[in-house]
């Protein structure tokens, strides 16, 4: 499939993972016990991007630059505000803790056919940084920003038949 729509994805929040000086691989998500957050209208971007370390070097008349340690940013998720929603309140339960939660973000790709299709997923440790309710103007709908800064590498899983 050569692309798809952000519609049908769906974020989840499981338990606090401890941050570990390796890069994180699947296996290491396999024991949560995943809360969808529901209501989403906004997921918002994410993904490694590294940070700049530039020297002037006067012989060259030119700033040179080098990778250093790199980001994979903050996730900001946009919800209808739902008091009973399990995953909503799980993300304003984490925002009161110091500790990283994991999160899994799947997508809506899983192919049609095959004996137990499975969709695309990205799985990471982060700090739920804020749950802040918005109340905009009138014919508006009361929404929750989660703001989640991303404190690890980012494990992709690919979407497959079985």
């Amino acid at each position: 499939m050569p692309f798809f729509a952000t519609a049908g994805s769906k974020v989840f929040i499981g338990g606090a993972l401890d941050d570990k000086s390796a890069d994180y691989v699947a296996a290491d998500f396999t024991s949560q016990a995943w809360v969808e957050i529901k209501g989403l209208t906004q997921i918002g971007t994410f993904g490694d991007t590294s940070n700049a370390i530039t020297s002037d070097q006067i012989g060259e008349n030119r700033t040179k630059t080098i990778k250093g340690t790199r980001n994979a940013g903050t996730i900001e998720l946009v919800a209808d505000i739902n008091y009973a929603d399990a995953g909503q309140l799980a993300a304003i339960a984490a925002e009161k803790s110091p500790a990283d939660f994991a999160i899994k973000i799947q997508f809506n790709d899983a192919p049609a056919t095959g004996s137990s299709p499975k969709p695309s997923t990205r799985m990471m440790i982060g700090k739920v940084m804020s749950a802040a309710e918005a109340l905009d103007q009138a014919n508006n709908a009361m929404k929750l920003n989660i703001s989640i800064a991303i404190n690890s590498n980012i494990v992709r899983t690919v979407a497959s038949a079985s």
